[in-house]
């Protein structure tokens, strides 16, 4: 009888658990069968007054927006080898993080790699690397993705190791051809079964369809993550510039963009990092939170539930479970002299957040398309901050973490005011150069759940980033196609796409 009682309590905390867990899966967004869990599902939906923000350019329907590009053709299988791969490195990280699964699987410019058992990064390679010879001999980019490959990270490649569809070989009469460059802001979450440059195009096609224009869109993307503006400029000079574009877009702001280049004295010691939770999560914890909604709900509340304790700590306040700025040390801010923050002087030396280098990788970038007959165009940049910014724990974690580790210790409202800053700059350098502007800042609504972290849009967010791009790319089209300047003659011959065969090595660094 005993035994029996003990196996019906057994069984019936096996049935309520598994009830459970599977209503958190259903709560949090979890594929029903996962093992182990995928991720949570972002949110796809955009509310009607957030599209509602969104200027129409003139012959568009609003009831585009719901309709979809047609599926990669180029999308296949991820090698079954090289997911085992990743999923080594991912369960072996080195302890500073420098090298990431995905690393395993980018061809590194020749160059660049140099020894790579020297490389700060590539030394931890896992036994093999893949290698590119680049065209002009110079180190950057320090990488380029595989060519008509589907990585690890869902992330789709074209004949240049760009994400989307194949480039058209040749290039169709009447097409113009629209290049995005720049970071992974650029490039948009990889998982993303289109980026927001791929819903763009797709748009501005139905655009001219609508409008009976004998005319076709095709727009490209070259950006990459982890990249800032001479990386970019060098991606123009040896990738893009043989395919001939229309119009070039640089879209970046967040990987130069340093906050200690305007702080008087950086604080020192203890206060220098931020808290660290003083509850650590066990191991046994992590491994089961990758298999159970269950275990990954307590393991973020134990994770909370630290990192609250050490902000109290730290401030002597309970802030428990707030979702609020962290507390930060105290720092002054020291604006450069002269400076105009409102109307700022592009020529003014050595300007905040990197700008004087910025502009003179832009300067090369203008100078290079110019050369073609290409058109540069600007964009101005999206940090997901404000002061007095209260975020959801859980749903933001990584908006939260961006704004208060990895951008510790500056305070919400100095992040903010430098975003617009460097995009008031942005702005001007597009006006006296007489170069278009696409303000993502104006918008953009403003809203965490568009964003998995500070920079980076989830699908809702991408999707209403597409829309935007395009409809800010419409009176661009139309003052070049009034001009007469659109579509071009394509090159005849067609010039060489800029190919590559990646080579794999050896490497073994002890």
């Amino acid at each position: 009888m005993a035994l029996r009682n003990a196996l019906l309590v057994l069984g019936s905390i096996l049935v309520t658990t598994i009830m459970a867990e599977a209503a958190v899966r259903v709560i949090d967004g979890y594929r029903f069968l996962a093992f182990p869990l995928d991720g949570t599902a972002e949110p796809t939906d955009v509310p009607a007054e957030w599209l509602d923000k969104v200027s129409l350019a003139p012959g568009v329907d609003r009831a585009w927006f719901a309709d979809d590009p047609p599926p990669l053709p180029n999308r296949k299988p991820v090698p079954e080898e090289w997911l085992r791969l990743f999923r080594q490195v991912e369960s072996n990280p080195p302890s500073d993080g420098s090298f990431r699964a995905i690393d395993a699987f980018r061809a590194w410019n020749a160059k660049y790699a140099g020894d790579p058992c020297q490389n700060r990064v590539l030394r931890h390679a896992p036994g093999q690397l893949y290698l590119y010879d680049p065209v002009d001999g110079g180190a950057l980019p320090p990488y380029r993705f595989p060519p008509n490959a589907t990585l690890p990270n869902l992330l789709v490649t074209n004949q240049l190791g760009w994400r989307g569809a194949p480039i058209e070989v040749p290039r169709q009469p009447r097409t113009v051809r629209i290049v995005f460059v720049g970071s992974s802001v650029a490039m948009d979450a990889p998982h993303l079964p289109f980026g927001f440059t791929e819903r763009a195009g797709y748009w501005l096609n139905l655009w001219a369809a609508s409008r009976k224009l004998d005319l076709r869109f095709e727009v490209l993307n070259a950006g990459r993550e982890s990249i800032g503006s001479s990386e970019i400029a060098a991606v123009v000079a040896t990738e893009v510039l043989p395919l001939k574009p229309d119009l070039v877009v640089y879209h970046e702001g967040g990987n130069q963009f340093r906050l200690g280049s305007i702080v008087e004295k950086m604080p020192a010691g203890e206060t220098a990092r931020p808290p660290q939770p003083q509850a650590s999560i066990p191991d046994w914890l992590q491994t089961a939170a990758r298999y159970s909604a269950l275990a990954a709900r307590f393991s973020t509340a134990l994770r909370i539930a630290g990192i609250e304790a050490a902000n109290a700590a730290a401030s002597g306040t309970n802030t428990a479970n707030s979702g609020a700025e962290w507390p930060k040390p105290d720092y002054r801010i020291a604006w450069p002299a002269g400076l105009d923050e409102a109307d700022p002087d592009l020529a003014y030396p050595n300007l905040p957040v990197s700008l004087s280098i910025i502009q003179h990788d832009l300067d090369r970038i203008r100078s290079d398309l110019s050369g073609i007959g290409a058109q540069l165009t600007l964009t101005s940049f999206i940090w997901m901050v404000k002061d007095g910014l209260v975020l959801d724990p859980v749903r933001h974690r990584y908006i939260i973490d961006q704004l208060n580790i990895s951008n510790y210790p500056f305070r919400y409202r100095d992040i903010a005011r430098l975003a617009a800053f460097q995009n008031r700059l942005l702005t001007k350098y597009a006006r006296t150069h007489g170069l278009p502007f696409i303000d993502f800042a104006r918008d953009m609504p403003l809203e965490p759940d568009l964003f998995i972290d500070a920079v980076h849009t989830n699908k809702a967010g991408s999707r209403l980033k597409g829309w935007v791009a395009f409809n800010q790319l419409v009176p661009i089209i139309e003052k070049h196609l009034a001009a007469g300047d659109w579509p071009t003659a394509p090159p005849n011959p067609p010039p060489a796409l800029p190919t590559f065969t990646p080579r794999q090595i050896n490497v073994s660094c002890r």
